[in-house]
């Protein structure tokens, strides 16, 4: 049951499809104190809260704070309130009675969830205006399922998406992308996918490619599709200012560009300087700058992430120069301690300075807004741009489409990556934990960057990242220049990483049918124990193990130098110690508490009690996957009852689910 409440004047986002009526009256379990813009709800001592989608901290969101509130920032420590998303969706598990709450509005948000008052959970507007759907079933699954028809069906990409990608920040030429290619066919590991990061641009200029790097970039889109491999180039959001580039011309004779507040284009740098912005809250500019994504799609081109969409600023003009004033101002002064740290600040303070934020205006729905009161809207409908114009552009085949900055709404078009994390063991945890908030809120396609985008990652920490990362929908290796290279072929022994990355495309069979299955029948792919054990404490308090569809339980190795990790069993499950697709030891355990050996390069994975895990012979690339080499490992089920999806994995997905 979904029940709908208004506060204030609320803005739309288009992120609800359903049409619930408004109640009025107070909100079940709930205070309202406009004059404070707070919702309060007092929470027993055992409550869980799960959602909030791409955050920092555990699964169970309860005694930290949260901020809703779009950001740009590489350093995903435990001590952030914000990162690139705003998915605010809540699940309360609790003993008295669980529910969902969706807070429906593009402001900033703030879920202090025990973090003031251990006891209360708090949500805070910076305006007092929301749409509020309370979200009540039985069961936590229930919950999730309902909140996912309020809000839509999640994205479907092409099957090919899930086979393994490679990327870096950058590669740079032609010549670099074939090297890439070379070394992994050289190694005999599988690869469906190389990514394109901003370098491949002439002068970072959208929709646009370096003709001196890439001089057929038609052709050479070509070439790799025999090889089996497709190429996916980043769009930023920002457009280059510059005389005769034809997106600035367009965008500034059309007015697409966001307004300053003399109602001139707004001036801000990202990768190439001074930009323009278009204003994706105008349904002609999405429009607009969709049907600029052919020109990628004409040679060739089948999938796409768009990247510093929160938006992300470098510097405006206009507070640059207060900047350099206030530099000249300091000149010559003795810089003690106050004045010194002034000056950092000053330039430390430059990029996405929340002034700056305040600063220029969208037109939407026929009204003019100042950007910080939409700013959670940005990225998703960029993405929404993007995914539209495909349903024009190429109505009969799927695009990849995935973006760093979201709001719920955009899960409709496009999957999330987690953006820049760290090769860090404990990002390695995190990236296994964002999935249950991002699944919850309907993210489906999603996952990390393997390995860690900035710092260096080692040999053991790239395998134990593969080795979690194993049955995540986006499978994808990044990191950033600067930084050691992280291909798996530039380590010491890449043969290692041979059979994890088989066994990846062995489990596609399995991984697909699940993906498949909760997109089409809106459920949770990954979910906590708690969604399978409400009753079972030790369950819900589990923070490392996650399932997976409807057979499967991991519990990855995600620290240093551990040969193996303790388990919780809620129930009997059968472990499967994977070395390879087809060399692996099959153990019976019982409910409980187990330590179990996991050396470098073998796999956890358990299956449920009268279920199944089919398994087909590993291929080069998704497309050479033969399902009629599918076999099933039993732990009490049989094949017959397991229900496997397949399709040709490129023509949209438009029928109900069938079997």
């Amino acid at each position: 049951m979904i029940r709908h409440y208004i506060i204030g004047e609320p803005i739309e986002t288009d992120s609800v499809v359903l049409n619930i009526p408004v109640e009025t009256g107070e909100i079940p379990g709930f205070v309202l104190d406009p004059g404070a813009k707070t919702i309060r709800h007092r929470m027993d001592s055992e409550d869980v809260i799960y959602g909030l989608g791409e955050t920092v901290r555990g699964m169970n969101k309860r005694n930290w704070l949260y901020i809703s509130n779009n950001t740009d920032d590489y350093m995903h420590t435990e001590g952030k309130h914000s990162l690139y998303a705003s998915q605010n969706f809540i699940l309360v598990f609790s003993p008295r009675a669980s529910f969902g709450l969706y807070v429906d509005t593009p402001g900033r948000v703030t879920f202090d969830l025990g973090y003031t008052d251990p006891d209360v959970l708090e949500i805070r507007l910076d305006d007092f205006d929301a749409n509020l759907y309370l979200v009540q079933d039985s069961t936590l699954p229930g919950i999730a399922h309902e909140f996912r028809q309020l809000v839509g069906r999640s994205y479907i990409p092409p099957k090919w998406a899930f086979g393994f990608g490679q990327s870096r920040w950058s590669y740079r030429t032609e010549k670099e992308v074939e090297e890439v290619a070379d070394r992994y066919q050289k190694e005999g590991i599988p690869l469906d996918s190389i990514y394109l990061d901003i370098d491949y641009m002439d002068h970072y200029k959208d929709f646009t490619v370096d003709e001196q790097a890439f001089p057929d970039f038609t052709d050479f889109c070509a070439e790799m599709k025999k090889r089996g491999i497709h190429l996916v180039p980043i769009i930023d959001a920002g457009v280059k200012m510059e005389d005769g580039y034809d997106i600035c011309e367009e965008g500034r004779k059309g007015g697409y560009f966001v307004k300053d507040e003399d109602g001139n284009d707004l001036v801000a740098a990202v990768w190439p300087g001074k930009a323009h912005f278009p204003d994706f809250m105008k349904p002609e500019t999405r429009k607009w700058f969709g049907e600029h994504y052919r020109f990628l799609l004409d040679q060739g081109v089948d999938g796409f992430w768009n990247d510093m969409n929160e938006p992300a600023i470098f510097y405006t003009e206009k507070h640059l120069n207060e900047v350099f004033r206030r530099i000249d101002e300091l000149k010559g002064e003795n810089l003690d301690i106050e004045s010194f740290s002034e000056l950092t600040s000053l330039v430390g303070g430059l990029s996405n300075n929340p002034e700056d934020y305040r600063s220029f205006y969208h037109t939407y729905m026929g009204k003019t807004y100042r950007h910080d009161k939409l700013h959670n809207l940005y990225g998703y409908l960029m993405t929404r741009a993007a995914g539209e114009a495909f349903r024009t552009l190429c109505p009969d085949r799927r695009i990849l489409l995935f973006s760093r900055s979201s709001y719920i709404g955009m899960h409709r078009y496009g999957g999330v990556w987690t953006g820049d994390n760290r090769s860090w063991w404990e990002h390695l945890l995190l990236g296994m934990q964002q999935m249950a908030g991002l699944n919850l809120c309907g993210f489906l396609y999603s996952g990390s960057d393997m390995g860690g985008f900035g710092d260096d990652a080692t040999e053991d920490l790239m395998m134990r990242w593969l080795e979690m990362a194993l049955f995540t929908p986006l499978y994808r290796n990044h990191n950033a220049k600067g930084n050691r290279f992280q291909e798996l072929s530039a380590f010491a022994h890449p043969e290692r990483f041979r059979p994890i990355i088989e066994l990846r495309y062995a489990l596609l069979p399995y991984i697909y049918s699940e993906f498949m299955k909760a997109a089409l029948r809106d459920g949770m792919y990954m979910m906590p124990l708690a969604f399978q054990w409400p009753d079972d404490r030790r369950a819900v308090e589990t923070e490392d193990q996650l399932l997976v569809g409807e057979s499967v339980m991991i519990a990855p190795v995600y620290r240093q130098n551990a040969s193996g990790r303790y388990v919780y069993l809620p129930e009997d499950m059968m472990l499967l110690r994977m070395r390879s697709w087809n060399d692996y030891d099959e153990i019976q355990l019982s409910e409980g508490d187990h330590y179990v050996k996991a050396e470098l390069g073998e796999v956890l994975i358990f299956i449920r009690k009268g279920h199944v895990l089919p398994l087909c012979h590993p291929a080069a690339n998704t497309a050479a996957l033969d399902y009629s080499t599918i076999r099933y490992i039993c732990n009490g089920g049989c094949p017959e009852d397991y229900e496997l999806y397949n399709d040709d994995g490129i023509t949209p997905v438009k029928d109900p689910f069938r079997a």
